[in-house]
Parts: structure tokens; C-alpha cells; sequence
């Protein structure tokens, strides 16, 4: 029995314009259109996300939870949003930023850098490093040791030919120009991985800080007096979490006090530090966490972290920011 795929008119068709102006003209006007409708499209796909996340439609107007206010955020920024945003989200033009808020002391070094991952320089990376994009969530690699180059290349390319934009609809990441970035990896004596550390802060107050682990398997909340604190936000992609119980980390009141300077000025913002090998190092920046895929439990921290945001921050240009 021959079970190949029949040979439709409409299969012989796009056969025979393929690579003529025929199929480049219909690419341009589907890529045209895309672009006309992406903000009406967006927007309804981020209220259907929150219907169905929460139950419930986002108040627009009125929004006084941390997930409302988070939502109304993405909204408000799929119709336009200020520049620098873009720039605080893109993994290598933040450095700069970093570097002169806290000193590039704070930064993990960076190898190398490009727009061509077939120029990336093998024969001079050592064996252990970090590979990933700028422009996106969830693209990285950890190389240990030999690796085939050629799936390096393969995965840098596919990164650089996506816009992260489309995956979620977070706007911020819309005119970010991708790059491939290839960084120093950070490790514990033992060869692990560091924990991540997630300073929750608005306008210059970090309020929580939760800790996970490099496989996201096990997450715990905990105020700035290490108290472990009884929330939770695993989203609905997610397995549950297995708490994490640490110890105080060493340099906790630094990493505070590095949050506070680079969360000033803006209403809500998480800070991704590493507390590793007796050093802090910046991760990146956060505006629109799990790009609203969470319920924050029990509901009351929602509540609460909600009182914390000021959205009036939302509406100042950086500039006009003390």
C-alpha cells in the first residue's frame, strides 16, 4: 500500500513558484500583514492568556493585583513601548548599563561576541563556557567539555533568524537586533552550577527573593532577612516545585544593595544575581517574569505584592527618573 503524501494542486503549485517573484511577493505581503495586525492580534492573545490563567478578565482600568498590573504592563507595551526597555532586555547592550550603574566587576566575562556563529573561535574558547543569544528566553547552552561545533553553529543560527517577540507577545523584545553571545561559565567548587538568585524589586525596594536551581526543579521564596516565606508561582507548564532550603547566602546584603541601585525608577523590575565563588555577578534583567504564565499562591502575596507596585512609574520617561 502506498502511503506517501498525495500530490495536491496546491503542493504543485507552491513547487513550481518557488524562488520566483511570485513566492517573494506573497511572503512580503504575509510578513506586511503580520506586522499591520501584530498589535490588535497581540493584545487579544494577552487578555485570552490572563482569562485563562486567572479565570477572570484583566482589568484594564483598574488593576491592583501584581498579575493585573503585570498583564496591563505587557498590554501597555504591546502598543509601544519606550526604547530603553528594549535595551535593558537585550543581554549585551544591559552590560553597558550595568557597567556604569554598579562597575563592570559585576559582569561575567564575556568571551565572545557576534552576528555570524560560523566565525565563533573555536580553537580559543576553553572547554567549559556559556552559549547564548541576547534576544531571547531559554536560549543558552552549557558546554562541557568536546561538543560538536557544527550543532553550535546550527542552534546559533536558527536563534538569530527567531524574534522572540512571537513567542509570547512580550514587546520589549520586539527590536532587539540578535546577537550570539558566548560567556565565561560560573561553577561552585564542586563543578555545579550556581543557584539563580530572583530579587522581586519596585522602584528601588527589592521585597522578596527567590532562589532556584540550574534543572528549575526546586524554587522557595524568601524575604531580605532570609526568612522563608510561604509563596509559590509555579506556572501551569510546570511540574510543582520541590522547595529549596538554603542557608543565608554570604554576600545577601550586597546583592540587595545591587538591586536596589538597578531596580530605581521603575515600578516593578526583577534582578538575577549569582552569589558564587565569593563574588555576585549580574544575570539580567526582568520586566514581564514568565511572560504572565503564573498564579502567585496563596492569592494574598498577590495582593500584596500588588500595594508594592506604583504603575504612575510606568508612565515617566528614563530620563525624567531621579
Amino acid at each position: 500500500m502506498n502511503h506517501s503524501t498525495p500530490i495536491t494542486w496546491a503542493t504543485n503549485l507552491k513547487d513550481r513558484l518557488r524562488g520566483t517573484w511570485c513566492q517573494q511577493l506573497y511572503y512580503s505581503i504575509k510578513k506586511a500583514k503580520r506586522s499591520l495586525l501584530r498589535q490588535s492580534e497581540g493584545e487579544a492573545i494577552l487578555l485570552a492568556r490572563y482569562h485563562r490563567v486567572h479565570g477572570k478578565p484583566l482589568n484594564m482600568k483598574m488593576p491592583k493585583t501584581f498579575t493585573e498590573k503585570l498583564f496591563w504592563r505587557m498590554i501597555s507595551w504591546n502598543r509601544g513601548v519606550n526604547p530603553v526597555f528594549s535595551q535593558l532586555t537585550d543581554k549585551y547592550s544591559v552590560r553597558t548599563h550595568v557597567a556604569c550603574s554598579i562597575g563592570d566587576t559585576y559582569l561575567i566575562r564575556l568571551l565572545w561576541n557576534g552576528e555570524n556563529p560560523r566565525t565563533i573561535p573555536f580553537d580559543r574558547l576553553p572547554e567549559r563556557y556559556v552559549m547564548k543569544s541576547n534576544h531571547a528566553s531559554h536560549q543558552v547552552i552549557i558546554v562541557n567539555g568536546q561538543v560538536e561545533r557544527a550543532d553550535l553553529i546550527d542552534s546559533g543560527s536558527a536563534w538569530l533568524d527567531s524574534n522572540y517577540y512571537w513567542e509570547d507577545r512580550e514587546y520589549q523584545y520586539y527590536g532587539i537586533r540578535p546577537r550570539i553571545m558566548i560567556e565565561e561559565r560560573l561553577e561552585n567548587p564542586d563543578g555545579s552550577l550556581p543557584l539563580d538568585y530572583k530579587l522581586w524589586c519596585f522602584n528601588g525596594v527589592p521585597e522578596i527573593i527567590q532562589v532556584i536551581n540550574h534543572t528549575r526543579d526546586k524554587s522557595s521564596f524568601f524575604d531580605r532577612t532570609w526568612t522563608l516565606l510561604d509563596l509559590s508561582n509555579t506556572t501551569s507548564s510546570e511540574v510543582e516545585r520541590l522547595p529549596l532550603l538554603i542557608t543565608k547566602p554570604t554576600h545577601l546584603e550586597e546583592m540587595i544593595a545591587i538591586a536596589s541601585k538597578l531596580s530605581v525608577g521603575f515600578g516593578f523590575v526583577r534582578v538575577d544575581l549569582y552569589d558564587v565563588n565569593e563574588r555576585v555577578y549580574f544575570g539580567e534583567l526582568t520586566f514581564t517574569p514568565t511572560a504572565g504564565y503564573m498564579k502567585l499562591r496563596p492569592d494574598s502575596w498577590d495582593a500584596w505584592l500588588g500595594e508594592k507596585w506604583d504603575l504612575s512609574l510606568e508612565h515617566q520617561l528614563p530620563a525624567e527618573r531621579g
